[in-house]
């Protein structure tokens, strides 16, 4: 079983959640091209490693916030300006405007003084630290 939970804030019922992964290759026919960020999360060596794709997306539009387990990323797209052939026309255009965001939860808190974050040919890569946990310990009772 995953520890991995994906916050959708949007669908709260999980009957509509499996009706839209049913629909999901028409629905992405629907969006004309929306962009969905595709997210990786692995665990490696006392941290998790994020690899989130925001293709187009300039480093100075993407913010990520981390409280606790919760990991959110927030990205800010602008268009393209369209280009005409002189005396053509725009048959089809497939460039996205808008904003795109993803959060999910991890098992483990996050030390949010240790992350690191890159963004490169279109990859944002998180490296999240897990804070560390205190062990119980057994009282003695005089």
């Amino acid at each position: 079983m995953s520890n991995l939970r994906i916050f959708d804030p949007v669908v709260n019922d999980p009957f509509e959640s499996m009706f839209r992964r049913f629909l999901s290759p028409i629905r992405m026919e629907m969006d004309n091209g929306a962009l969905e960020m595709r997210v990786d999360v692995t665990e490696i060596d006392g941290m998790y490693k994020v690899r989130a794709d925001i293709p187009g997306a300039k480093k100075d539009d993407i913010n990520v916030r981390i409280d606790g387990n919760l990991v959110q990323i927030d990205a800010e797209m602008k268009r393209q300006k369209d280009t005409k052939e002189s005396g053509g026309k725009v048959l089809r255009s497939e460039r996205w405007e808008g904003a795109v965001s993803r959060a999910f939860t991890v098992a483990q808190d996050v030390d949010e003084s240790k992350v690191s974050a890159k963004y490169e040919d279109g990859v944002l890569t998180l490296e999240l630290p897990k804070k560390a946990t205190s062990t119980a310990k057994k009282i003695t009772i005089q």
